[in-house]
């Protein structure tokens, strides 16, 4: 997922410093929720059921791609811009990266043990993965609030809008052009997590000021279909748990 640095000094011509780091929550509450999730799927998938670990793994697999994509994507767009234009906030930026380098070390261990266990639904197997993703939880649980304590405030005062939108524009771009390998669903999976962040009364307001109204006819006639269908296969015997 290269992707050439977009320029970290002075803001583009025309740009003004101040954005909306709003929807960052958002995606970070995806993510909490994900890997709060993904261990207690995997603990539940009975020993020698290959079929249920290939549904799970196959949800396993796109949560592993969202967070190197989520950290890719920051790592591109904030890191030079936010040092470069407030130099205070260097101590941070620094913990930002190394949080980043451990989540990688972190998924570079978890992630060549989903085929074995896929193919298995061997207990053992089972209970390492799922121990490892515990631990990856825990990491991430700390680094998310930190990104929101200490990150966000520099980054809505030092970015532009124009470039703050730019990480969202990258995401979406990438699952798109990502969708042979992710499965078609994975834009309706995207957009039905985002409004599932959302507190259910905020919803309706929020879908009419943040998502076009051709993409929001698009979700209710054909994505929100696709969305439904995995959260059942996800959760066939309960209720999907909530996000927030």
């Amino acid at each position: 997922m290269a992707a050439k640095l977009p320029s970290s000094g002075a803001l583009p011509e025309g740009q003004h410093a101040g954005c909306d780091t709003s929807g960052l929550i958002l995606v970070h509450r995806i993510l909490r929720w994900l890997y709060r999730e993904l261990p207690l799927l995997i603990r539940e998938v009975d020993a020698g059921d290959v079929e249920r670990a290939a549904i799970v793994g196959r949800y396993a697999h796109l949560d592993f791609y969202a967070l190197h994509m989520h950290h890719e994507t920051e790592d591109i767009a904030l890191w030079d811009r936010l040092t470069s234009r407030d130099p205070g906030c260097a101590l941070h930026v620094d913990q930002m990266r190394a949080q980043h380098a451990e989540v990688a070390a972190q998924l570079a261990r978890i992630e060549p043990q989903l085929a074995p266990w896929v193919a298995t639904a061997d207990p053992g197997l089972r209970d390492t993965f799922a121990g490892d993703i515990e631990t990856l939880r825990d990491t991430l649980k700390a680094h998310l609030q930190q990104e929101e304590d200490d990150i966000m405030p520099v980054a809505g005062v030092v970015m532009s809008q124009q470039e703050w939108d730019w990480m969202e524009k990258h995401t979406r771009e990438t699952l798109a052009a990502h969708r042979k390998e992710l499965g078609k669903d994975v834009m309706a999976l995207q957009v039905g997590l985002l409004i599932a962040s959302v507190p259910e009364d905020e919803r309706e307001e929020w879908m009419r000021e943040n998502i076009p109204a051709p993409i929001r006819l698009l979700y209710l006639v054909l994505m929100k279909r696709k969305y439904d269908q995995a959260m059942r296969e996800l959760y066939p015997d309960r209720p999907v748990p909530e996000m927030v």
